[in-house]
């Protein structure tokens, strides 16, 4: 008997400790409940796939498990075929990922790509894009001199290359389809056939469904800054832009929200417009600043 006591005893004590033990015991982490939902990259001008390496790294960092799907579609110079060639080619590519995303997927697209993304939110009936993160794109236009025009149009200026951009020849190049002349707004009106397409600046018959679609998603993250150095005016990458006098006017002055003529004051009016402003980043940068990454892109990625 005193024998079996002792072989009981060590139990015993165990039991009485326990509760003490477990509160010495550090806590396992919560396990994430679900999966992250799929992310779908769109390059921007002249741009590969390789260009996001950085940014699939902090992705795959911050959301371990996340899908993140970076088009390998209209890669270098191919980039500069007419933006709704490239609207189609990017269509078929992320329709079948919609599809198998029952809870949506996000959106990240860089310069010219966020206004092939725009497009695509405007075309797609039954999208699901829950957060559409546009990266430093020129969502109202371009107007300003780079070296990337200066390549495409060496002889031309900003001040004469509406006479390019503005004919049947010049809206073959994507930079065209969005070139944007404020001293030329009747031809910008007439002649572009893309950015015053989506803009709803110029009436079409798709134009109230267009509208009906954009408004599907969930938010819209505009990212950008005075040092990007390409995009012209900064400002358009939150939807402002110049007047005639070359004054920017911000997105609530623009005659498109005063007319709600896409959307954009709906959303703004539902709290899914979030602005992200930052200082210190060139154009090419902003997928491999890790700064930018955490402040503007990965509180988004639910």
């Amino acid at each position: 008997m005193p024998g079996l006591w002792r072989q009981r005893l060590p139990s015993a004590w165990v039991l009485l400790l326990l509760p003490f033990l477990q509160l010495l015991m550090p806590a396992a982490p919560a396990p994430h409940r679900g999966s992250y939902k799929p992310v779908i990259v769109v390059h921007g001008l002249f741009d590969s796939s390789y260009s996001f390496r950085h940014l699939l790294d902090y992705i795959n960092e911050t959301h371990p498990g996340t899908v993140v799907t970076v088009l390998d579609l209209f890669d270098g110079r191919e980039s500069l075929r007419p933006l709704w060639e490239q609207v189609q080619g990017f269509r078929e590519a992320v329709g079948p990922i919609m599809e198998k995303a029952a809870e949506g997927v996000h959106l990240i697209c860089y310069s010219q790509g966020g206004l092939v993304c725009r497009a695509l939110l405007s075309v797609m009936d039954e999208h699901n894009v829950d957060s559409f993160i546009s990266l430093s794109s020129p969502q109202m236009g371009q107007y300003g001199d780079t070296d990337y025009l200066k390549w495409l149009f060496p002889t031309s200026m900003r001040s004469n290359l509406y006479r390019i951009c503005y004919s049947p020849w010049g809206q073959e190049f994507s930079i065209c389809n969005y070139w944007h002349d404020p001293h030329h707004d009747d031809l910008y009106l007439n002649a572009s056939s893309f950015l015053a397409l989506i803009n709803g600046e110029r009436d079409h018959p798709n134009a109230t469904a267009w509208r009906k679609n954009f408004l599907r998603v969930g938010r819209l993250v505009l990212i950008g800054g005075p040092d990007d150095g390409v995009i012209t005016p900064w400002q358009s990458s939150f939807f402002g832009f110049y007047d005639a006098n070359e004054t920017v006017l911000e997105m609530e002055e623009q005659p498109v929200y005063l007319r709600d003529s896409f959307g954009l004051k709906t959303l703004l009016a539902r709290g899914a417009i979030v602005r992200c402003p930052m200082a210190g980043i060139s154009h090419t940068t902003w997928h491999s600043n890790r700064t930018l990454y955490d402040t503007c892109i990965e509180p988004w990625l639910s």
